[in-house]
């Protein structure tokens, strides 16, 4: 009988204790994986629709074949999975801060680890998104390589914050700069908890085209009216 509660891994990082941990609602419901980093959650595979639709949502933008992506956030890898679930993908690059969590998917403790290294279009990179966004040499790949897609789920939202060192992400010249990235009718989105923000759409409009947000509901059980997360999306002219 599989225990109703497991902490797989702990782990004293350089930005808090991180914990791995595996639980069930009920003894016959399917496992729940999830990630801490002190007392709050950073993510959880109960609810993983707005995660899906992360990648699933931008990639029906883009046009063409041996698709070239990156993915901001590793997490528990549910965008990473269906970005490669496209059969247009040919490389798909995943950045991550945290090298506990890439170690994770290494060792298959999480239920995508395998799926997404035994991947060879799929590359894990230690590093620091935001950074990497405003950087000229650009994500680390092969110098000047344009992405067909930047995907987005590292903080909350666009003020809900998981570090105040990624708040200036969220202003124009930063998304201008990452932009510059992609190749021209690239795709950039990007993933949040809260409700709409129509100062980050404006913000996205001024460097962006086809700006929109999508709402992605689903079914929470803790609550009397569905979940929900925001997926914005734009395009480079």
């Amino acid at each position: 009988m599989t225990a109703m509660f497991e902490e797989i891994d702990h782990r004293d990082t350089r930005i808090g204790v991180l914990s791995l941990r595996r639980r069930r609602l009920t003894r016959d419901s399917k496992d729940i994986w999830e990630i801490k980093l002190d007392e709050g959650y950073l993510m959880s595979s109960q609810f993983v629709e707005g995660e899906i639709a992360l990648a699933t949502l931008a990639l029906s933008m883009v046009a063409g074949d041996r698709l070239r992506i990156v993915v901001g956030g590793l997490g528990l890898g549910y965008t990473a999975k269906a970005a490669l679930d496209d059969p247009r993908v040919a490389h798909l690059s995943v950045i991550e801060l945290i090298p506990e969590v890439i170690g994770w998917h290494r060792e298959h403790l999480l239920p995508l680890g395998q799926a997404l290294t035994s991947d060879p279009r799929c590359t894990l990179k230690e590093g620091d998104f935001f950074a990497l966004s405003q950087a000229d040499e650009g994500f680390g790949d092969e110098a000047g390589q344009l992405q067909d897609a930047i995907l987005v789920d590292i903080d909350h939202s666009t003020t809900h914050l998981i570090h105040e060192a990624s708040a200036a992400f969220y202003q124009t010249s930063a998304i201008a700069s990452m932009i510059r990235k992609l190749r021209p009718g690239g795709v950039f989105a990007l993933w949040s908890s809260d409700e709409i923000s129509q100062e980050f759409l404006a913000t996205m409009r001024a460097a962006l085209t086809d700006v929109r947000a999508e709402r992605v509901e689903f079914y929470n059980p803790y609550r009397d009216e569905p979940g929900f997360n925001i997926i914005y999306i734009g395009r480079r002219a």
